[in-house]
């Protein structure tokens, strides 16, 4: 059996697909998202696949090594992202010329099936505000049953702000835990907008509530920034999604510098990585809650990795809303939970007349993005 194509789709916003045939008609799709940099990853792919054709899709880490060690500059989210829809799709066809679900072949699954948060927040507390944020809650419970959720502090933020901005949004977060019960989890993500001293200080305004964890209080360049934050707080601080391979989390895991870790099964070299850095991250006693903000072959990809690691906590999934359309899953979601699929490979029927369509790209994350009041670049 060898790879015969590699094509690519482009049929959402923040959704690329890249999938691979091999001589005897085996399919194998993957996802190659890059939120800003659409035309980078697709241009690495096409790159990578005079690589691939010709090869035994079987050998996956064969393949994983050459692609990450074959030129002579190293990762990068553009060769991660590449690098990991491409492993995701092998691991497709391999899970369908074995016959199993692929989470059996990364030593079978260790729970027998996966918690998800979803995102909601109150954004403002206006009238208007606040009837959307109770639409929007219902509406995710009533079709997920979803007992955790993550919410951002929303727009932009300097190094330090006035009572009054911080006050809204701990206001916000107050009344987000007021209106789930004490037995819903709440998690608030940050973005890496904030320096250390600013998280710090939100942090503590938020302690009362019981926060699940706060992401990327800080960016995620300096882990001692990270760190000092986390030695600061008193509960679980994460990061990850921004973090590629496993030589990339190992500062993390030495230094102890968070709780949680997030690793992006798009972005930081797909399942055959995202399982070694959570059994890395087992050591240290720390657990995983990959990140997957964009489509649904990502979030089963990640599924299988949740379901074989025993550090696994919750999965990220944007909310049901988001999966619909190109993409169908063969597992399905209740009471928060996504049940483990049976069918061999990821477990994704894609619609091939829809995938064909390519989206005008619009901006998904970066862009220009000022303070207007004084005109200076802020983080998205």
């Amino acid at each position: 059996m060898k790879i015969a194509r590699v094509e690519q789709f482009f049929p959402r916003p923040r959704m690329r697909l890249v999938k691979i045939t091999t001589d005897d008609g085996l399919v194998g799709w993957g996802e190659t998202t890059l939120e800003g940099k659409p035309k980078s990853t697709m241009a690495a792919v096409e790159e990578l696949a005079d690589y691939l054709i010709g090869k035994d899709p079987l050998r996956i880490e064969h393949h994983w090594q050459q692609i990450y060690r074959s030129a002579f500059f190293r990762g990068g989210n553009v060769l991660m992202s590449a690098l990991s829809g491409i492993d995701q799709a092998l691991w497709d066809i391999a899970g369908k010329f074995y016959n199993a679900p692929v989470y059996k072949l990364l030593g079978g699954p260790t729970r027998d099936r996966v918690r998800v948060y979803a995102h909601w927040g109150i954004h403002d507390r206006s009238d208007e505000g606040l009837d959307r944020a109770r639409e929007r809650l219902d509406d995710l419970r009533k079709t997920g049953g979803y007992t955790a959720f993550k919410a951002g502090p929303g727009g932009k933020w300097r190094a330090h702000e006035p009572p009054a901005r911080i006050d809204d949004f701990v206001a916000r977060a107050h009344l987000m835990r007021e209106w789930v019960g004490p037995e819903v989890e709440l998690a608030f993500d940050f973005h890496g907008k904030m320096t250390p001293a600013l998280a710090v200080e939100i942090c503590h305004q938020l302690q009362s509530m019981r926060p699940m964890f706060v992401e990327e209080p800080v960016p995620q360049e300096n882990v001692d920034a990270l760190k000092l934050v986390s030695d600061h707080v008193p509960f679980p601080i994460a990061t990850g999604e921004r973090l590629l391979s496993r030589w990339e989390f190992r500062l993390i895991f030495e230094k102890q510098a968070c709780a949680y870790i997030q690793p992006d099964g798009s972005h930081a070299g797909g399942i055959s990585e995202l399982k070694r850095i959570a059994n890395m991250a087992e050591v240290y006693y720390i657990h995983v809650m990959p990140h997957c903000a964009i489509g649904p072959v990502a979030l089963t990809a990640c599924l299988h990795v949740d379901a074989a690691v025993p550090n696994f906590l919750i999965q990220e999934s944007v909310g049901p809303d988001w999966l619909s359309g190109v993409v169908q899953p063969a597992w399905t979601l209740k009471d928060g939970y996504l049940e483990l699929p049976t069918v061999p490979g990821l477990g994704v029927e894609v619609d091939e007349k829809e995938v064909v369509t390519l989206t005008r790209y619009t901006e998904e994350l970066g862009g220009e993005w000022y303070d207007e009041r004084d005109g200076s670049v802020v983080d998205w």
